[in-house]
């Protein structure tokens, strides 16, 4: 069989067992590309998911496809990633799409909304539901093609001043909280800030914040708001299952070679799950180690989450009124929320509870 033949019927995997990658790959034009990540590089779990990806790239390429990966704010401000990747100034962007629902709230779907899916459960809608082609049909309207990207799992509620015993303790509550879920809680009397995590630490010794959220132990330890807000409420009910993405302009998609193509989505694939099972194995020793520092963990009372519940409802039937994007996306996300949530009620949640209720 001829090698042009062989390639074109036994695809990039049959090409790299066989071993005769490197002559093919050969063939294909060196790129270099740009990535911008909303993300310093201090978060290494988060940052880090960029770097899997450019070196799974690499790899793959033979070292013909090189993808450079920038820090939030060398080659644009963080949480212009979006406006980077859809202009053309870089090629692909990683970020968090719920940066970007001031535009269209429709983007907080594509990452995570109050009392929505978990990690696996919104796996599943993207990869094996109608996720990615809901989504992407939405994002073309911005010129860009999303590839999941990592999600850091279900996040803690945040450093709190005093603990919140009941909905009296959230009125007044200066609380820095990012972006969407700041709707919600404002309707519960809270007034939300949004900082900069290097400005948090101060803003909560002064007492010009009550409390703040970030992500979750890994991460917390790093900045050490325990030593100024001791109380971690949990869990982070407006960050049930955050998927970053990959943001690819849809001009430089379209003009990659078929295997290019394939080596990109693989690598993200590989940087997606990878993102989570970095988090889910630091996160434990992170979070015992916050205990020791005095950290006190504190879970949110019932009366707040099912307020918070409540809310959340009431403000995604108001913008599915008047927003045909989130109508249509938010209406195949709930159906599969609902069947998910019937199918883990039997088995995850009750072999969870169990198993989490024993001392090993």
């Amino acid at each position: 069989m001829q090698r042009r033949s062989f390639v074109r019927h036994a695809g990039l995997a049959g090409v790299l067992a066989a071993g005769t990658a490197p002559a093919v790959v050969g063939a294909q034009p060196a790129l270099r590309w740009r990535l911008a990540s909303s993300f310093p590089k201090s978060l290494d779990t988060i940052y880090g998911a960029a770097e899997v990806f450019s070196r799974r790239v690499a790899a793959m390429s033979g070292g013909r496809f090189q993808i450079s990966v920038h820090p939030g704010g060398e080659l644009m401000p963080p949480l212009a990633v979006l406006d980077g990747v859809q202009g053309g100034t870089v090629e692909i962007g990683h970020t968090a799409p719920y940066y970007y629902f001031g535009k269209d709230e429709t983007f907080a779907i594509g990452c995570t909304i109050p009392f929505g899916l978990n990690s696996r459960q919104m796996s599943a809608w993207m990869i094996d539901g109608q996720g990615l082609k809901l989504m992407r049909a939405f994002y073309a309207q911005y010129k860009v093609i999303n590839f999941p990207g990592g999600n850091t799992g279900v996040q803690m509620g945040g450093w709190y001043r005093r603990e919140i015993k009941g909905l009296a303790d959230m009125k007044g509550l200066k609380f820095r909280i990012g972006g969407f879920a700041g709707r919600v809680v404002e309707r519960m009397g809270v007034v939300p800030q949004n900082l900069p995590g290097g400005e948090v630490y101060q803003a909560l010794e002064k007492g010009t914040l009550d409390a703040a959220e970030w992500v979750g132990p890994y991460d917390d330890l790093k900045l050490g708001l325990h030593k100024v807000a001791p109380i971690y409420h949990y869990p982070g009910w407006w960050e049930g299952g955050p998927q970053l993405d990959f943001f690819i302009n849809t001009e430089a998609w379209a003009k990659l070679p078929a295997d290019y193509q394939a080596m990109v989505e693989t690598a993200a694939m590989q940087a997606h799950v990878n993102m989570q099972a970095a988090y889910d194995a630091r996160n434990p020793a992170a979070f015992r180690e916050l205990v020791r520092q005095k950290a006190r963990p504190v879970a949110f009372p019932r009366a707040v989450l099912d307020a918070a519940y409540q809310h959340a409802m009431a403000l995604y039937d108001e913008i599915g009124q008047r927003n045909p994007n989130w109508r249509t996306v938010y209406a195949d996300y709930a159906a599969f929320r609902r069947e998910q949530n019937l199918w883990f009620r039997f088995t995850e949640a009750r072999y969870d509870s169990y198993m989490q209720g024993l001392r090993l």
